[in-house]
């Protein structure tokens, strides 16, 4: 079946975004940007955007944040060959790592080649708290909040009417006693309002609404409030994604799929066993997750804050993802908080995120965290199938040489040609790097260091 892309309305094509996309890393900067203009039809403002060539205004960024004196840039580029429910997308990715996007634009392609991963999202259900104290008997003040139930809903509702005509606002309100951190003291009594933040990531909308509601509770209490804002653990709100790759496929570093199967799996079981694994497991994950999330314009902060938190719900922290072999094949699940929106204050300001959303097709908050949260898989598989097969360095190592040629100042049509000289000679240094760059210059080694047809560097590039 060939891949479809989405146009800049969003609409469904029948384009091969392989077709499109067929050696894009190798094309010179301009062209690359010229194949994004012409191939996805971007116009020339959504394309400036993106490019950073329509960067936000000085004047805006002075209001935006205390003492601005200028903007500081990360690279955007995009990872290729995603495919999530049947939809084919390019990713924008704002990153310093030079590993991030090769890596989920290679573990994408396996996964595509397999179907693609299977993704969904839970409605956009933010929570907010309200902490009261000395609050008496404490079954007589949580009785009171629960009866006052529908009035508190209105009252929180009557702050954002236009969020209620579209469907969202307040939806449930819970109560819950915490027993006191420190021994012998009051136990803490928490209110927990649920509201549906619709295509807003609803941070201003629900801290509004819990300010609204704390002098309310605290008269149906007799308590003292204060805390009242939104958590960063949005339980209701998460998104999953799913991957099946035939063993067969799978073969690598000298190893056979089977071989290579069998480390992404023990890898896993070792991030499920061990906290100190696991932290660097779902590092991995949200490596592309948060990518992702500033190239649209997410609070990354709040994203990381929540994915953590939910990985120690249970009392211990684990790994956001597990991966098993079933029947043959390699069988990836994620699960994680994702609270996106795509309306408000930042997300329009910025040129370049409005690009990026375009790029996307213009998705809603639920379709975007299904991208979301399939990158973060993709980004997962890539990580695991290196570290439980050939190791970190061996598996970085063409993109590092990337780098490394680039710091020593080689020019951008010698780069390839220079890393994979190290690669070959199997040092990946400044000092060896340099040498090659005096030598080229020199016209000692230009001649014979033509970017190699075939072979590691090449291969791992083709399936960008």
């Amino acid at each position: 079946m060939t891949d479809e892309f989405l146009d800049t309305q969003g609409v469904r094509g029948d384009r091969s975004t392989q077709s499109v996309f067929a050696g894009f890393q190798r094309l010179s900067l301009e062209e690359r940007r010229e194949r994004v203009g012409v191939e996805l039809g971007l116009d020339a403002e959504a394309l400036s955007g993106l490019t950073g060539e329509q960067g936000p205004r000085m004047q805006t960024t002075l209001s935006a944040v205390e003492s601005a004196v200028g903007l500081f840039s990360l690279p955007l580029g995009l990872g290729l060959n995603l495919k999530v429910n049947g939809r084919a997308y390019a990713v924008p990715m704002v990153v310093e790592d030079p590993a991030v996007i090769t890596a989920a634009s290679f573990a994408a392609k396996l996964v595509g080649e397999a179907g693609g991963f299977l993704a969904e999202a839970d409605p956009s259900l933010m929570l907010g708290q309200i902490q009261v104290t000395r609050f008496g008997p404490p079954s007589f003040a949580m009785a009171r909040v629960l009866e006052a139930r529908t009035e508190l809903l209105a009252l929180a509702n009557s702050l954002h009417p236009q969020l209620a005509e579209e469907g969202g606002g307040a939806r449930e309100v819970e109560v819950r006693l915490l027993p006191s951190p420190e021994p012998g003291m009051d136990p803490l009594l928490v209110v927990h309002v649920h509201v549906d933040t619709r295509e807003a990531q609803g941070s201003v909308v629900v801290d509004s609404m819990m300010e609204t509601l704390a002098p309310r509770i605290e008269q149906l209490t007799g308590g003292k409030v204060y805390v009242r804002a939104l958590t960063h653990l949005s339980a209701q709100c998460l998104a999953r994604a799913r991957c099946s790759i035939p063993e067969r496929t799978l073969g690598d570093f000298g190893l056979s799929g089977t071989e290579v199967a069998e480390g992404v799996v023990q890898a896993s079981r070792f991030a499920q066993a061990d906290p100190y694994r696991a932290a660097a497991h779902n590092k991995g994950i949200m490596n592309g997750i948060d990518a992702l999330a500033l190239a649209t314009g997410q609070d990354w902060r709040a994203i990381e804050a929540g994915a953590h938190a939910f990985a120690a719900l249970r009392g211990r922290y684990g790994p956001l993802s597990v991966w098993r072999r079933e029947a043959g094949n390699l069988v990836g699940e994620i699960q994680l908080p994702l609270a996106l929106g795509t309306v408000g204050g930042t997300l329009q300001a910025h040129p370049g995120v409005q690009s990026a959303l375009t790029l996307l097709g213009r998705p809603g908050a639920r379709e975007l965290a299904c991208i979301f949260v399939s990158v973060g898989l993709a980004q997962n598989l890539a990580a695991l199938r290196e570290l439980g097969a050939a190791g970190v360095q061996r598996g970085h190592m063409t993109v590092h040489a990337r780098t490394v040629a680039s710091s020593v100042g080689a020019p951008p049509e010698w780069v390839e040609a220079i890393a994979a000289l190290l690669v070959q000679e199997g040092e990946v240094k400044p000092d060896r790097a340099r040498q090659v760059l005096d030598r080229m210059r020199g016209g000692g080694e230009a001649a014979s260091l033509a970017p190699p047809p075939h072979g590691d560097l090449r291969r791992r590039e083709d399936l960008e």
